[in-house]
This record gives C-alpha cells, structure tokens and sequence, in this order.
C-alpha cells in the first residue's frame, strides 16, 4: 500500500514522505532501521481511485498567486488563533470575490465535513493547487503545525508573486511598443497603402516582389478583416491551451531557454524558485527525495523538471545532491551545487538555500530594471526595418515610373 508518513529521529529531526509498504510493520521496520520512529501514517489513495485531472476550462480560469497567498496567510492566522478549519474556509469564502474560488472553497469545505483531508479534498484541483501545496499542507495536517505550514506556503507565494510582478513588469513596454506597431500597421495596410495600388495602376507600372507583398496583406486585411477577427483570439486560446501541454511546455522551455538575453532571466528565476521551495519543504520536515520529486512537479521548464527527476533516482542511490547539480552546468550556476555542498557539509541546507534564493531574487530584481535599457535599441532596429522595408516598398516603384517619363 502507498502511506505518507512523518517520523523522528533519535536526535530530534523530523522526517516525512511517501512510501510503498506491504503494511505499518515493515514501515516501522524500514524507519528504525533508519534511526527513525513512526510518529503518523495516512494510507493514500492511488490516482485512478482519486480521478484527479485537469477539467478543459481550468486549463483557462484559473486563481491568481496573490489569491493563493492571501487564502494561505488568511487561512494560518484563523487556524493559530483556535478557530476551527472548516468555520476558517466559510470566512475566507465570505471575503473572496473570485467565483471560481468561492466554488472550490464550498467543494473543499463539504469534503472536510464528510471526514475528507483537507490536503485530499485540494488535490482534486490540481489546476489550481499543485503538488507543493498539496503535499506541504499533508505535512502539517500529519504533523499537526497546519498554522505553521500555512505561513512557510505563504511567504512561498508571496516570493512567487514578487517574481512574476517583476518579470511581467519588465515586459510590459516592449509589449505596449508591438502592440502600437501592429495597430499602426493595420490603418497603413486599411487606408493608406490601397490609395498608393490605385496610383501605381493608373501608371501601369511594374512592381517589385516587396510591393507585392505589401499589396497583397492590404488585400487580405481588407477583403478577410472578419476571418483575422476570429483567428487572432482562436489563435490566443490555442497557445494557451498548448502553454498547458506536455510538448507545448518542452517547445516553450526549449525557445526560453536558448534566447541570449531571456536565457539568463529563466536561469535565475528558476534557480531562485528552486532554492526558495527546497528550503521550504525541507523546513516543513519533508525528506530530500520527496522534496525534490515534488521540485520536479512544480517548477515549469522542461530542462529544470528533468534534471531533479534524474537527481530523486541519483539521491536514492546514496549519490549527494551537490555532485548531481554539479553535473547540470548549463542550467544551474556553478553557484547553486557549492551552496548546496556547503548546506550538506554543515546541515543547514535550508538556512543555506534561503539565503540563496534571496541572492538569485536580488539578481532577476536587478536584470528586470535593466531589461527596458535593453530592449529599447532592439526595439527601434526592429521598428527601423519595417518603416524602412515599408517606405523602399512604396518608393522604389514611383522611382522607376519618373525614370520612365524622363
């Protein structure tokens, strides 16, 4: 059968993870074998028997960062001060705006009633809470620091949120600059450039294979605007829905993480998430091996989900984590690995990675500031080749009709 557990030492540390056991004795076994007592065991439930998956519409509404921060951070100071879990759910549920949580708050609440964990009755949202929430709230339910946990997964969030503000932040004026040129493009395509074909008819001039191009996307807009109107957000919910897929993520992870500038922004970001929810699930009392299966679940490039499920493999066999990312240079900075080495070295390697994660933070702080100073010359070479595509396209005819005439 499939338990979590959670365990002591004979020194005072605390262990937890999943295990597959014939029954609680061999389990007991394996721990004391271990230096370890069973403190707790919950027998979990296989995946078919749960039927969690991801509905089609959640894949397009879904709950903020902020939402998750605050449920967390709301839901710990109800839970410290003695009130009890569901009466904490029903608050939180009166104060949210969002329906969709207001649903999910009201299917989680009616779970707990019925004898559900709580931890249970979130993994049936996996769109919405991932395996780290999940499993981290496990923790607390098991070990009885629910308050506790709630304000590690909290400040998790907060973390998370603070990232995605600077990076989206960062992007914001080249994404305004695009979004101008291609309104600007339209109306020249719409009213300026057929005002120009009629001139170039009358004068039966022959055109080259640029104006005809040109020509030819003003006809296309003009003639097809209907068609354009519905595949452009056809288009949007198609990306969105390929961003939720296995080889949309691979494809997505592959371009990110090859773009010169981009490159080193996903790097840091990565690196900073990965300190920052290691140190955390290692402060919950989660073991190195579930920790980093649940890494390998939760941060979203391909390469970093790879590379921490080829190291849960490695660390069952005794190989340290320090030596494993050592071997993973081109997504981890020689950095991370001698950190973690140093944690392993002194048994601090929560305390370690949390000052790591703030040093990477500080990092993708400073690059996001700079970003603007970097875009912007890329931005006008970008904008400087369509006006001048545009105007040699228009101008080289009407040059060679006056040589013409002359």
């Amino acid at each position: 059968m499939d338990v979590f557990y959670t365990a002591k030492g004979f020194f005072g540390e605390t262990k937890s993870g999943e295990a597959k056991v014939k029954d609680e004795r061999e389990l007991v076994d394996q721990l004391r074998a271990e230096g370890f007592v069973l403190t707790s065991v919950k027998e979990l439930k296989s995946e078919d028997d749960q039927d969690i998956k991801i509905k089609f519409m959640d894949r397009f509404i879904g709950i903020s960062v902020a939402e998750k921060m605050m449920f967390a951070k709301n839901l710990s100071v109800m839970i410290s001060s003695g009130m009890p879990l569901s009466k904490s759910l029903q608050n939180i549920k009166a104060q949210t705006q969002n329906k969709k949580f207001i649903s999910v708050l009201d299917h989680v609440n009616n779970d707990i009633q019925t004898g559900v964990s709580f931890a249970d009755s979130l993994a049936k949202f996996p769109g919405i809470f991932d395996e780290l929430f999940v499993n981290m709230i496990r923790v607390g339910e098991v070990s009885g620091n629910l308050e506790e946990v709630l304000n590690i997964l909290a400040m998790q969030l907060e973390k998370d949120h603070e990232l995605i503000k600077k990076v989206t932040g960062a992007l914001v004026y080249p994404a305004v600059i695009l979004v101008a040129m291609g309104l600007i493009g339209i109306v020249m395509m719409v009213y300026v450039v057929p005002q120009i074909t009629g001139v170039f008819e009358d004068l039966d001039a022959t055109l080259p294979a640029s104006t005809q191009f040109i020509i030819s996307m003003s006809d296309l807009i003009r003639n097809y605007w209907y068609a354009l109107v519905f595949l452009f957000p056809l288009f949007g919910i198609m990306v969105k829905f390929l961003s939720t897929t296995q080889v949309g993520k691979k494809l997505a992870s592959l371009i990110l993480i090859n773009l010169p500038v981009i490159k080193n922004i996903v790097i840091k970001v990565n690196c900073a998430r990965f300190a920052r929810i290691y140190s955390s699930l290692l402060k919950s009392g989660v073991s190195v091996v579930e920790s980093l299966k649940i890494l390998s679940k939760t941060l979203t490039n391909f390469y970093y989900q790879n590379a921490l499920a080829r190291a849960v493999v490695d660390v069952q066999k005794g190989v340290n984590l320090s030596k494993i990312i050592f071997a993973e240079r081109k997504i981890f900075p020689v950095l991370v690995p001698q950190m973690i080495e140093v944690g392993e070295e002194t048994g601090k390697t929560e305390v370690v990675l949390s000052k790591l994660a703030e040093f990477y933070e500080a990092d993708v702080d400073q690059i996001t500031k700079n970003l603007s100073s970097i875009i912007e010359p890329v931005l006008m070479l970008l904008i400087g080749s369509v006006v001048g595509f545009f105007a040699v396209s228009i101008l080289q005819p009407m040059y060679s009709v006056l040589e013409n005439i002359k």
